[in-house]
């Protein structure tokens, strides 16, 4: 399980990874209204990073319990694995294709990470029935 469980210590931090890319894209961050300088930014690549941002906070909590729901139901150790680090893969493309606007190509890995995510919950769920 430690790889999953370095897979869930990744998923936590990789928001900041791009937040620190979209405070860092444009002069002038102000850190007393970031939301607010976020909002008047007209840079595609700071208003996408922060957009991945979002998105990746979003993705964790999922991801999180679907790791952990896999272990509890006992599912093969190295099926998790796997897919965690599928899911991590994913991840970091999506946010990378997120900042450079393919947006096809994001929207693939995106859905790639909510299959992970979903098979991992459906181990859980079928080991609990055998």
């Amino acid at each position: 399980m430690f790889i999953a469980y370095c897979c869930i210590l990744a998923a936590a931090l990789l928001p900041y990874v791009w937040a620190l890319i979209a405070k860092t894209g444009a002069p002038g961050y102000n850190n007393k209204d970031p939301r607010g300088w976020i909002a008047k930014q007209e840079s595609y690549r700071v208003r996408n990073a922060y957009a991945a941002h979002l998105n990746a906070f979003e993705a964790f909590a999922p991801f999180a319990a679907a790791v952990l729901m896999a272990q509890l139901a006992q599912v093969d150790t190295q099926r998790i694995s796997v897919l965690a680090v599928v899911f991590i893969v994913c991840r970091i493309l999506h946010g990378v294709f997120y900042i450079t606007a393919m947006q096809a190509l994001r929207s693939l890995v995106w859905f790639g990470g909510f299959a992970c995510v979903l098979a991992l919950m459906g181990l859980a769920v079928f080991a609990q029935l055998a």
